[in-house]
């Protein structure tokens, strides 16, 4: 049986609690054990190097250095993480090791909760199998962005909120390696009733299955 671990914690605003809860019954749906837990200490036990899966939900908040090492050993040797808009994208904002684990970071979301467009930039890869250009309403996050990531979605700014950033495209979704591990991010998700779009729970559920080989 594969093995995740949930770690949730960091700013209310993002739910984390529920959102852990989503996610434990969805990767449970897939034959999964999956533990939960509520600290950042969980990234520094050394035991985590033989779990298939990682999905951290921490928003803002600290990571000791000794924790990220080892989360980055883990990772680097094989184990898949899989986060989503600022609960893997919006952590630890003063560990540039964590941020080269997920391959991005926020940095802004004019306007706040917009309704903008998702725009399917690799619709042959599996991940995004039979999805096309949806509508959606949520933070629209401007981020700073690995360029070797592998994009599967992204988004173009308007400029109706911050002028300068009219026309600029995004990546929304991505996957990339780190090591010989594999990790997913998505920007979709500021609230837990997000996991109800169709499009954002089916791309979130196939990336961290992807991540967990």
């Amino acid at each position: 049986m594969r093995e995740a671990l949930i770690v949730w914690g960091g700013w209310d605003g993002h739910e984390p609690e529920a959102c852990a809860a989503i996610i434990k019954d969805m990767l449970e749906a897939e034959d999964f054990k999956v533990y939960v837990e509520r600290s950042t200490e969980a990234f520094a036990d050394p035991s985590i190097r033989d779990l298939n899966l990682i999905v951290p939900i921490v928003t803002m908040s600290k990571i000791e250095k000794e924790e990220v090492r080892n989360l980055a050993a883990a990772v680097e040797g094989g184990v898949g993480i899989a986060g989503y808009h600022g609960g893997a994208g919006d952590s630890f904002r003063d560990s540039v090791d964590y941020q080269f684990i997920i391959g991005g970071q926020w940095v802004a979301h004019p306007g706040n909760v917009i309704d903008y467009e998702v725009n399917i930039t690799r619709p042959d890869d599996p991940v995004m199998e039979g999805i096309s250009d949806f509508p959606y309403t949520s933070e629209q996050y401007y981020m700073h962005v690995d360029p070797s990531n592998d994009v599967l979605a992204a988004t173009t700014f308007s400029g109706e909120h911050a002028a300068w950033t009219r026309g600029v495209v995004m990546p929304v979704v991505w996957k990339r390696r780190y090591g010989q591990g594999r990790v997913f991010y998505s920007s979709l998700g500021h609230k837990a009733h997000e996991f109800e779009v169709p499009q954002m729970r089916t791309i979130f559920r196939r990336g961290a299955l992807w991540a967990a080989r």
